[in-house]
């Protein structure tokens, strides 16, 4: 990776995060040494970037800091179009409406040499017969995660036994060809998966959970 390219990867991961990030993690993302990574901050800092911090403690960027406009690689634009194209086929209606929608804004502010070398790709996504059928409002499924509403439904579980579950949706997991819901579960007092496909009579109830400590997707994280 050519300097130039590095320094404006260091600027785009601290931008897009809003907490320290070490000069370690830095260079294991960008493959090089924490020495490197030391003096392409001083460089940054001498040409205006105002990035806080120091060896030892980590980076952060200013808040209000205006990065240039995005210019993205060929294998960057591969990356994008084909994640699109997956989740116009594996996601909910309105997830694949933005999907195709991003396509759109993407391809219409690029060079049109790009446009051609993108016109031409080899990477391809179709739907599969092996897609679960699901019969629930998967939009506002994902839409109850953002706004940590619980959700009430009726479950099956492989020997078609349904039980009445209370949970608090904490995220969803792809899981070709089965989308999985991990919540914690208010019958079991534990974390639990549910495929989608299997949840039946969902409900967003109007109540909200704030994160607990022991139930949240952190904590989920830890355990496993």
């Amino acid at each position: 990776m050519r300097k130039a390219d590095r320094l404006f990867r260091i600027v785009e991961y601290l931008k897009a995060r809003r907490q320290v990030v070490t000069a370690e993690k830095l260079a294991e993302v960008l493959e090089v040494s924490p020495r490197t990574i030391y003096r392409d901050i001083a460089d940054l800092n001498m040409s205006g970037v105002p990035i806080i911090g120091e060896a030892g403690m980590g980076y952060i960027l200013e808040r209000d800091y205006l990065v240039q406009p995005l210019m993205f690689g060929l294998e960057e634009l591969d990356a994008l179009m084909l994640g699109a194209k997956m989740v116009q086929n594996w996601g909910d209606k309105e997830l694949a409406k933005s999907a195709s929608q991003a396509i759109d804004k993407l391809t219409s502010v690029l060079p049109e040499r790009i446009q051609k070398d993108i016109s031409e790709t080899f990477l391809f996504s179709f739907p599969s017969k092996d897609k679960k059928d699901i019969i629930i409002d998967f939009t506002s499924l994902r839409r109850a995660i953002r706004s940590k509403n619980k959700l009430s439904f009726s479950y099956e579980d492989e020997e078609r036994n349904s039980t009445f579950r209370k949970v608090r949706p904490l995220c969803l997991v792809f899981f070709s060809p089965v989308w999985l819901l991990l919540a914690w579960c208010e019958k079991r007092n534990d974390f639990r998966n549910f495929r989608i496909d299997r949840i039946k009579e969902l409900q967003i109830i109007d109540e909200y959970f704030k994160d607990e400590k022991g139930k949240r997707l952190q904590d989920y994280e830890k355990s496993c």
